[in-house]
């Protein structure tokens, strides 16, 4: 890779859109109605502001396991685990961005939405990074409250505050990070192994970490309600989380029932799939009623 694709790939840019994405439906439902041009420029300088943090935590990331992810295949590639960028020129790289991030955010936002952004960036970066991944099988039901914030901080670029519908946006993505990282889990038991990270399958076996899998997808399935049952939504958005949370729940009694490695990869892709389309539901849902 060029040196600009190497730094570029330590912001894991596929998991930073998705956060992004997040955050603007947060950004979205705290404007009733069509947003003013005010809006639609600090919504802009909020993405962008929290896409630097977010590739900052990321690239953190990136140099506190280069070790673990060189012991997997999933992440051997990586620039840090490849040895082709150092630790200084990843944690320049990490602190540039966070910088110019927390500026743009405090200075072009509100002080809110960089406190909380910078919050998260400690939550991912440290908490759950350095302390939580490599103690506990609950790292990701815990660290999930970083992975979890996204919506809240773009509720609170928009409102300057936070709001019982950003929290109802936050428990969605909390309930639904630990059944999406297990089912990923699952079928790379053996990476995580060889890496000493004590995720859920090494630590309490596959068919333990299936029922929980099955069982966070059915108490998912009451939070995806809760934006209809708030009053956040319509029936369109209604339909959506119904279907999604169904297809979801199916997939973990499947992979409860009859594991196997293709359905594991398979239920991973859905739960990829439920989020992006309900968040994209209850978008359309707001615009529409």
């Amino acid at each position: 890779m060029s040196r600009f694709a190497q730094f570029y790939a330590l912001t894991k840019p596929r998991v930073v859109q998705l956060i992004v994405f997040c955050a603007l439906i947060g950004m979205v439902l705290a404007v009733p109605g069509v947003p003013s041009l005010d809006d639609v420029r600090i919504a802009a300088i909020a993405c962008f502001g929290i896409w630097l943090v977010a590739g900052a935590a990321a690239a953190f990331n990136c140099l506190v396991e280069k070790g673990i992810d060189a012991k997997m295949r999933r992440t051997a590639w990586r620039p840090t685990a490849r040895g082709e960028l150092s630790d200084w020129q990843t944690l320049a790289f990490a602190t540039v961005l966070c910088a110019l991030g927390s500026w743009l955010l405090y200075a072009y936002v509100n002080p809110l939405t960089m406190w909380l952004t910078l919050a998260t960036f400690i939550g991912y970066a440290v908490i759950y990074t350095v302390i939580l991944k490599p103690l506990t099988p609950q790292n990701i039901v815990i660290g999930g409250a970083s992975g979890a914030m996204p919506p809240v901080l773009g509720w609170a670029a928009l409102r300057g505050d936070v709001g019982p519908e950003a929290l109802i946006l936050f428990l969605i993505i909390f309930l639904w990070t630990p059944p999406h990282f297990w089912a990923l889990a699952l079928y790379r038991v053996e990476d995580y192994r060889k890496s000493g990270l004590p995720m859920l399958p090494v630590t309490h076996g596959n068919e333990f970490t299936r029922l929980q899998v099955f069982l966070y997808t059915l108490v998912l399935w009451g939070a995806c309600l809760m934006p209809f049952a708030y009053g956040m939504s319509s029936w369109i958005y209604l339909a959506a989380a119904l279907v999604l949370s169904a297809g979801f729940t199916m997939y973990g009694f499947r992979l409860w029932r009859d594991y196997s490695d293709a359905l594991a990869r398979k239920t991973f892709r859905f739960s990829l799939i439920h989020l992006s389309v309900l968040f994209a539901a209850l978008l359309v849902d707001h615009y529409v009623f």
